[in-house]
């Protein structure tokens, strides 16, 4: 073991009581070191596990529900709605439109996260009022799609509106 030159004066128990203070220094130095090198790696793995587990979490697709389980005993407050509809009236809805109807049909757009045309709501109240038993209009803030058109277990995405492909979604063809 190293240490001062100046030691080699000390009478040899002095030298040996420093010597064995220097190593229980250097004990205590290395055993800090080795809890600083756990905590590091402990605190680099929390944040890779936590950003990987809040990455999985956000970067999945937002789309409205296609089944009922879950859901509540309550109906919209009307086919076309200017706020959202809660997800488990939504899912009451694809169960049965209206609380006692037939299975319904919901049109979701998100018109905060996409540009949409400014006629694109009434478009789709429009195709709403054609089927109203059964088929309802609501805004879904935080939808990665823009327009989503589903029933009980089935879904449809859409860019832009296509009145066709809606219609037909709603008729089953």
């Amino acid at each position: 073991m190293e240490y001062p030159e100046d030691w080699d004066n000390l009478p040899k128990r002095e030298r040996k009581k420093r010597i064995k203070g220097l190593k229980k220094q250097k004990e205590k130095h290395q055993a800090f070191a080795g809890k600083l090198r756990n905590w590091g790696i402990g605190l680099i793995v929390l944040v890779v596990v936590g950003g990987g587990g809040y990455y999985w979490l956000t970067s999945g697709d937002v789309l409205p529900p296609t089944d009922f389980a879950g859901h509540v005993e309550q109906s919209p407050a009307s086919h076309v709605l200017d706020k959202p509809m809660p997800i488990l009236v939504q899912k009451h809805m694809l169960e049965h439109a209206d609380g006692s109807g037939p299975p319904g049909v919901i049109i979701n757009y998100n018109c905060e996260d996409f540009d949409c045309n400014p006629d694109l709501i009434d478009q789709l109240s429009e195709i709403a009022n054609q089927y109203p038993k059964f088929v309802y209009v609501a805004p879904y803030p935080g939808m990665t799609e823009k327009l989503a058109i589903t029933k009980f277990r089935k879904i449809e995405t859409f860019d832009s509106l296509d009145k066709e492909a809606l219609v037909n979604f709603i008729k089953g063809e």
